[in-house]
């Protein structure tokens, strides 16, 4: 289970909207409480209409990064623990924290074809993106009940779309669809997805075959790539991109990793 004491206690005067999520930044809220000032947040954009809540971080970025953390316990033993994660801009300040809900039977017994479900805070920890991805067999085939998929809700309880694996036996392949469904990006990674010494790179391809971004799996060194499977990943994408489209991209490292970096 995540350790919640590992994150700042919230003040009881925190300001809150109307649904109860804090609006106010981290710095503006502990600033007087950190001896070493101000914790190293992104501040989020405001005025931005039509954007689902704790998603407007979104909109004025074009790249994240992703680094997912050390668990000793796994480090030590082999035995497998929830994933977490932090993401942070190019300006190397927090964005949101990432873990994973699963239990304990499925993730040692199915490995990287275990359901779960992933969570992504903002820095007061709402919620602001929840990803579903169920159990699917870990074999080589192209029947559906072995495509990886994962669903994707912003705020969560409303979906806004899906990326689903195709069958193809050279390039791994995926399709992010809307939420009604509508193909509209893909993603096409290399043939060997699994390389030493050099970053792996999957294209984000539009409605016309153009390259418009890319999740690259960053080769993190030789000892952390042997004895962990905590990685480092980046996203690029439009800075004008509809800010769902990149919540979708964003969504698709989660499941790369689990379908090629989990072993």
């Amino acid at each position: 289970m995540m350790q919640m004491s590992e994150y700042k206690v919230l003040p009881q005067n925190a300001p809150q909207d109307e649904n109860g999520a804090v609006v106010l930044q981290p710095q503006a809220a502990n600033a007087g409480n950190n001896a070493n000032g101000p914790e190293n947040w992104m501040s989020i954009p405001v005025g931005m209409p039509n954007c689902p809540q704790g998603l407007e971080y979104l909109t004025a970025l074009d790249q994240l990064l992703v680094s997912q953390k050390i668990e000793k316990l796994e480090l030590l033993t082999g035995f497998e623990t929830k994933n977490r994660f932090k993401v942070k801009n190019s300006l190397g300040q927090n964005v949101y924290f990432a873990y994973e809900e699963s239990d304990c039977c499925t993730r040692n017994m199915l490995g990287r074809s275990r359901p779960f479900e992933m969570k992504i805070l903002d820095n007061f920890q709402n919620e602001v993106l929840h990803l579903y991805r169920p159990f699917k067999c870990d074999i080589l085939c192209c029947f559906p009940s072995c495509m990886n998929a994962v669903e994707v809700s912003a705020p969560p309880g409303q979906v806004i779309g899906s990326v689903e694996q195709i069958c193809t036996f050279l390039r791994p392949k995926f399709n992010i669809k809307n939420t009604f469904g509508d193909i509209v990006l893909q993603i096409e990674g290399p043939v060997c997805p699994c390389k030493c010494f050099s970053d792996t790179n999957f294209k984000v391809l539009s409605a016309n075959n153009e390259e418009i971004g890319k999740i690259s799996k960053q080769w993190s060194g030789l000892g952390r790539e042997l004895f962990t499977d905590a990685d480092y990943f980046s996203v690029t994408f439009p800075l004008n991109l509809d800010v769902r489209m990149k919540a979708l991209i964003f969504a698709a490292l989660f499941l790369i990793d689990a379908v090629y970096y989990e072993q």
